[in-house]
């Protein structure tokens, strides 16, 4: 775990990587070239230490790992950083297990482990917890998950999903169509065929979900979009024209949601970037997220 960060560090405090004995790594701690090594000293000697480490209870480990300009370099990044990871060696998944079960809920905990002991401990996050280093203990926060609900399995869904994936979002994907559901194969994404109203209640009502209504095709999209506009959802849009978007304003006035809510809806969707092809909607959709996303976690 990335828990300090000085100069041009690529990855912020809090980030994660995870690497198993036989060298197999998954996450990042630094964008590449560290994990490369750790990988590779694990590999070799689960017992190696350095002289920038101090050994705690149960296997944990400090780590102060430094790139200077040499190394940048070498490694191929413009310019030298340094980072302190706390190392946490885990045998057993039992210290794991309640951990994901949480997730999977999407419950937000906090996970704390005493780098003195050893011992970690489990429980429930308020929102405004973050992440939290004082050299004796670790605070890591987790789930939900960033998630992204796209209303529609065509073409615009594809391209859309498949960007929203690599930016690290749960991607569900609801497809009431059967013709627009069996063509669906975008590796990664959950298919779920419920009503779009159910799809928005059951999966994407908490503060770290976006809803995006993109099957042009108002009979489902509004229903979607009139479960999201008074949820917590952090972004809700809906495809479609300026003059589409003054008449589903109307249409939602008129079914009683409050102007407030409905002011919450972005549409035409996305950033204006000139935008015509699905491939180009979709990159101001994401854009539109990321930017979004980002303001909200600052």
């Amino acid at each position: 775990t990335v828990v300090k960060t000085w100069g041009s560090s690529p990855r912020p405090v809090g980030s994660m990587a995870v690497v198993r004995r036989d060298g197999t790594l998954v996450g990042s701690v630094s964008g590449g070239c560290v994990e490369k090594q750790l990988a590779e000293q694990l590999a070799r000697s689960s017992e190696q230490t350095s002289a920038d480490s101090k050994d705690t209870a149960d296997g944990h480990r400090i780590v102060t790992h430094q790139i200077d300009d040499e190394q940048a370099q070498r490694f191929g990044l413009s310019c030298g950083g340094q980072l302190e990871l706390v190392f946490e060696s885990l045998t057993e998944p039992d210290a794991l297990i309640d951990l994901q079960a949480a997730m999977q809920k999407r419950e937000r905990v906090s996970r704390t482990v005493n780098l003195t002991t050893g011992q970690s401990i489990l429980q429930a996050a308020a929102s405004d917890e973050v992440f939290d280093y004082n050299g004796d203990t670790l605070k890591k926060i987790f789930g939900p998950d960033w998630r992204v609900l796209i209303i529609g399995a065509g073409q615009l869904s594809r391209y859309t999903a498949e960007f929203a994936l690599a930016l690290d979002f749960d991607v569900i994907v609801c497809e009431p169509r059967p013709e627009f559901r069996s063509a669906w194969d975008v590796t990664g994404t959950t298919l779920i065929d419920l009503s779009p109203d159910d799809a928005v209640l059951q999966h994407a009502i908490d503060a770290n979900s976006a809803v995006l209504a993109l099957t042009h095709d108002p009979n489902l999209d509004d229903m979607a979009i009139m479960e999201a506009l008074p949820s917590k959802a952090f972004y809700v849009g809906a495809l479609g024209s300026m003059k589409n978007y003054q008449k589903r304003l109307k249409r939602l006035q008129a079914l009683g949601l409050e102007d407030d809510d409905i002011a919450r809806l972005v549409g035409p969707i996305g950033l204006d970037i000139g935008s015509r092809t699905s491939a180009e909607i979709a990159v101001s959709i994401a854009a539109h997220l990321v930017q979004v996303r980002a303001g909200k976690a600052a």
